[in-house]
């Protein structure tokens, strides 16, 4: 009997020891998938390449597809969540909405049912904001702004307000089309990002 429960309690230790942190899950559009650069050259990869090289090592899981709008992510939130029970979900959408001239209400709700549901599976949302070129006018760029500073305090969510700060606006950090960073600019974004994800990543379990 003495012998059993050594070994149970050395099976419940090697059990413990071996498992794997909760991984982190990156929802977001073609500025989280590398469009236009090799996928290993996102910052998205580099992020990953940081928290596998870190003391307590964790994956990143990449579910960013190229013209993803915040519908989609909703759509595809659920089964992702259930799949990969990631310990923080960092939501990058809006920008394709923005793009498509959507209404930044629906835009709104479906990121709020998004934050919902990734607080309901006991993780931590990290809400990522994007600006919208200047001939969107200014009505529609402060209200993307305020759409995600809104739901960043209701859902007392850590907010990066611009994914491309000291990106967007330099020519060697950006391809042709001025909407996507080239690959010696994914760097800086990642910067921008770990500015706000550290803090969270640092208090998880």
């Amino acid at each position: 009997m003495f012998l059993l429960r050594v070994l149970l309690v050395f099976a419940c230790f090697v059990s413990t020891a071996s498992a794997k942190p909760a991984p982190l899950l990156v929802l977001g559009d073609s500025l989280s998938a590398a469009y236009g650069i090799a996928l290993q050259d996102g910052w998205v990869a580099l992020l990953d390449r940081r928290l596998q090289a870190s003391p307590a090592p964790r994956a990143v899981v990449n579910a960013s597809i190229s013209g993803e709008t915040t519908a989609g992510g909703l759509a595809r939130l659920p089964a992702l969540l259930a799949e990969h029970k990631p310990a923080l979900v960092v939501v990058e959408l809006g920008a394709n909405d923005g793009l498509r001239g959507l209404p930044l209400s629906e835009a709104r709700a479906n990121l709020a049912r998004m934050l919902t549901a990734i607080r309901a599976a006991n993780a931590k949302a990290v809400l990522i904001g994007i600006e919208l070129p200047v001939n969107y006018g200014p009505q529609y760029r402060d209200g993307l702004r305020s759409m995600y500073r809104g739901l960043a305090e209701e859902f007392n969510a850590p907010l990066l307000p611009f994914l491309l700060d000291g990106i967007a606006l330099d020519p060697e950090l950006m391809q042709d089309d001025g909407l996507h960073p080239t690959a010696k600019g994914q760097p800086k974004v990642l910067e921008n990002v770990w500015a706000v994800l550290e803090p969270v990543v640092r208090r998880l379990p």
